[in-house]
């Protein structure tokens, strides 16, 4: 209310100062939690009409949008393979085939855990992956004794909560900030080149697996128990709970295929340009191909699952409304507050007024702009919503991109990869909190490890993102592109 009434910081456009104070009362909610963070991003729709920011129809279109029925569908897809157990029958196999030595087992529930988070949310993995590995624990522990197991179960499960945040990194579907920033990118650049699910992939993939191979070694190397504990371990311990499970039901048959299937059409639905060579689109076949978007078959797909029969003579369907009732409708929220703040930035002109504020950053090299954003962005998430953070950040990082007049992409994709890179404490994102749960890990295990993991994160992140970005998104840090000035 004080910036409102005496905080004039534009005295030729009062909206900059109404913008800023309604993003810092949410800013203050978000991080206290003053009240619950869905709430909160509902503030928009209440203050923006009101102070003249936005006029109310075009602040609650917002809250629903192709991206958040991608959110919608790819998270109705992940229950149907919870709800038929489908997601531990593919950990489990994945364990089977790492091996049963220290290093394998590791690297399997790390491997298991990064490549659900592709698909499913970071929380529900790490929840479906830790009772597996708690029996896994509890079966070495009988084998070769609770203190000889104790300092490498604290390694797997570190393994597990940091592997659910590098999957989700992979995908525009594994992680929320991943869809916040393709939303808010489009909602600034609204003439840039599409970020597209395959674009995403080709650009994030590379660099999911690069710090998954750090962290597995390093993980390895500070965990690992004396080869001497080792040798009771029996090669069948995963065939066997395997086995437990049975044939492959009709039900989990269905829900691979439709799993396969979206990610098929995720990959193709536009054009794969590789150098000289395009691999076409398969929304190029219909007349309005532009009309087709990743949230269209997302919702074509969950809907199917509503449709397909189940298997048995109960006459029910591979997917229900009951299931359907999980979906996380506070993330849901939380993504359309994000998006409508953001609106408001570029209404206002705040997130011009910041980038003027910050124009000296144009006289440092861009890598140590990018790093500078990489670091800010992984610790201020050690104790924030990793969404919410993300979602605040964007735009005045877009704002500060035009003024002066660099590539967004060269600070908007480093600040996302980053907001998922939070590993030094049991607060810092749903798997930390899980796994923290245990009682099986030290709060100074997590924080000393993760430290260094953090740093290590955000100079490959820095790194990868401003040569791999350069090939990918054809981004020239020398040049300004013309999508860019559109919006000066």
């Amino acid at each position: 209310m004080g910036i409102i009434l005496f905080g004039n910081i534009d005295p030729d456009n009062r909206l900059v100062g109404y913008t800023l104070a309604v993003a810092l009362l949410m800013a203050v909610w978000w991080i206290t939690e003053t009240i619950p963070l869905a709430v909160t991003s509902l503030l928009p729709v209440a203050l923006f009409p009101l102070l003249g920011i936005i006029n109310g129809q075009a602040v609650s279109s917002n809250y629903f949008n192709h991206v958040i029925f991608l959110f919608m569908g790819g998270f109705i897809i992940a229950l149907a393979m919870q709800k038929w157990n489908l997601h531990r029958r593919i950990a489990l196999k994945i364990l089977i085939f790492t091996g049963i030595s220290p290093g394998r087992i590791l690297l399997g529930f790390m491997a298991a855990t990064a490549f659900l988070s592709m698909w499913i949310s970071n929380t529900a993995t790490t929840m479906m992956m830790i009772p597996i590995l708690l029996s896994i624990i509890s079966k070495l522990e009988e084998l070769i004794g609770k203190k000889n197991v104790s300092n490498y179960s604290a390694g797997l499960l570190l393994g597990v909560a940091y592997s659910a945040s590098i999957g989700g990194i992979a995908t525009l579907v594994g992680t929320p900030p991943n869809l916040s920033f393709s939303r808010i990118f489009h909602i600034y650049f609204p003439d840039a080149p599409e970020i597209s699910f395959a674009k995403w992939l080709i650009f994030a993939l590379p660099i999911s697996l690069t710090i998954f191979v750090f962290v597995w070694s390093y993980l390895y190397l500070v965990f690992k128990p004396k080869k001497t504990d080792w040798q009771n371990v029996g090669k069948d311990t995963f065939k066997l709970q395997l086995r437990a499970m049975g044939k492959m039901s009709f039900e989990e048959k269905v829900v691979l295929i439709n799993f396969v299937l979206v990610a098929v059409l995720w990959l193709f639905r536009s054009d794969i340009i590789l150098g000289n060579f395009t691999i076409p689109g398969w929304s190029s076949v219909f007349p309005e191909s532009g009309y087709i978007n990743d949230g269209t078959v997302a919702i074509i797909i969950a809907i199917a699952l509503f449709i397909l029969p189940a298997g048995g003579k109960t006459g029910g369907r591979i997917m229900n409304w009951k299931t359907a009732e999980k979906l996380p409708w506070n993330i849901i929220l939380l993504f359309g507050g994000g998006f409508a703040l953001a609106s408001g930035f570029k209404e206002s002109g705040l997130s011009t007024w910041f980038g003027e504020q910050l124009g000296w950053v144009a006289d440092y090299h861009p890598l140590i702009v990018i790093f500078t954003i990489a670091i800010l962005m992984t610790f201020l998430t050690e104790l924030t919503s990793n969404t919410a953070t993300t979602e605040m950040i964007l735009p005045i990082l877009a704002g500060l991109s035009i003024s002066v007049e660099i590539n967004p992409l060269l600070f908007m994709v480093p600040a996302t990869l980053s907001g998922s890179m939070a590993f030094m404490l049991p607060v810092a994102t749903p798997p930390n909190a899980i796994v923290f749960g245990t009682n099986r890990l030290k709060v100074s295990q997590m924080a000393k490890n993760g430290l260094l993991l953090n740093l290590i994160g955000a100079i490959l992140i820095t790194f990868l993102t401003y040569w791999l970005g350069s090939w990918v998104f054809d981004i020239d840090p020398a040049v300004f592109p013309e999508w860019a000035k559109m919006t000066k």
